[in-house]
């Protein structure tokens, strides 16, 4: 099989690609390497695909109009796994207009792409637990009423998962949208806690703890949401569905204290945080924690790594990608 892989030098995005590349399938990878954050490290990580000879990387804009073209050649394309996005739910607060050419003139462009392709066997992409915006049931169901996001972003990701009901409901395509809860690991976003606070921490700057410490995140590893993310797309919904679209939470099912990740930090470094507590982000929710009943039932879905042990992997790569 040939998988595309939009947002390939993106953090989950590479990750995929990697295991996809180990099993032995063919990847084209596509990301613009924006600088929303380093873009080294989102060159470091593509170097980690280069040696393999059945991948092939191309720098476009998933919102631009040249995106046809340049895949023009790439025929034989039968999967889409669709992790490119503006990231970010403060951010969306201050670059709107980013967050609509990315997420929803993006995801149409892809959207286009695999009606055009009468070989495409199916679609994966990436939604988020922040559609469930301020929800106060606990767990967060794929069947709770997601019609009332508390930012930006997460509008645009509901809106990616109408758009995609759609195409599936008029053109038949086989679609799985996947909504990530918190993913955290080697190789993650500089814009994540972890790797703010490890960073901060190690460097003595002081660290904002919003809503004074008083929330709680089902942080998920990046190898459980890997695992989640391909077991998608050999799994998607048959064409012999009514409507060949479905969505599935991919968390780690237990929710852990923010102060809890802090001191995870601490212990592990060996340094002391220097805590700034301020009040609750605009846009930003208090606790999450997914259902994952369907994902284990139709994915095969099981998040093995704890929090206890995913932090200190995480910090031993810190350690290892800055030198230190």
């Amino acid at each position: 099989m040939t998988i595309l892989i939009t947002g390939v030098a993106g953090f989950i995005g590479n990750q995929v690609a990697l295991k996809l590349l180990t099993r032995g399938e063919n990847v084209i990878g596509i990301d613009n390497l924006n600088n929303y954050y380093d873009t080294k490290l989102k060159e470091n990580r593509l170097n980690r695909l280069k040696g393999f000879d059945k991948f092939k990387f191309l720098k476009e804009n998933i919102a631009s109009k040249n995106l046809f073209s340049s895949l023009e050649k790439y025929s034989d394309i039968n999967r889409i796994i669709h992790l490119a996005a503006q990231a970010g739910v403060r951010y969306s607060i201050s670059n709107p207009h980013n967050y609509v050419e990315s997420n929803l003139v993006g995801h149409l462009n892809i959207l286009e792409y695999a009606r055009s392709k009468k070989n495409l066997k199916n679609l994966v992409y990436a939604s988020s637990s922040s559609v469930y915006g301020g929800n106060t049931k606990i767990p967060f169901s794929v069947k709770d009423n997601v019609d009332k996001p508390i930012s930006l972003y997460a509008a645009t990701k509901k809106s990616d998962e109408l758009l995609s009901y759609s195409y599936s409901h008029l053109f038949g395509i086989n679609q799985v949208g996947l909504r990530f809860f918190t993913v955290y690991g080697p190789w993650g976003r500089p814009d994540m806690a972890l790797f703010l606070f490890t960073d901060s921490i190690m460097k003595g700057n002081p660290i904002k703890i919003f809503n004074y410490g008083n929330m709680s995140r089902d942080f998920t590893y990046i190898d459980d949401i890997v695992n989640g993310t391909v077991s998608a797309m050999d799994k998607c919904p048959a064409k012999n569905d009514k409507i060949p679209h479905r969505v599935y939470n991919l968390g780690n099912d237990k929710p852990e204290k923010l102060v809890k990740l802090i001191e995870l930090i601490e212990y592990h470094t060996g340094k002391k945080a220097i805590r700034k507590l301020e009040s609750m982000q605009l846009g930003d929710v208090q606790n999450t924690l997914a259902d994952i009943e369907e994902s284990k039932q139709d994915l095969d879905f099981y998040p093995k790594i704890k929090i206890e042990e995913g932090v200190p992997l995480f910090i031993d790569w810190y350690r290892e990608y800055f030198k230190l």
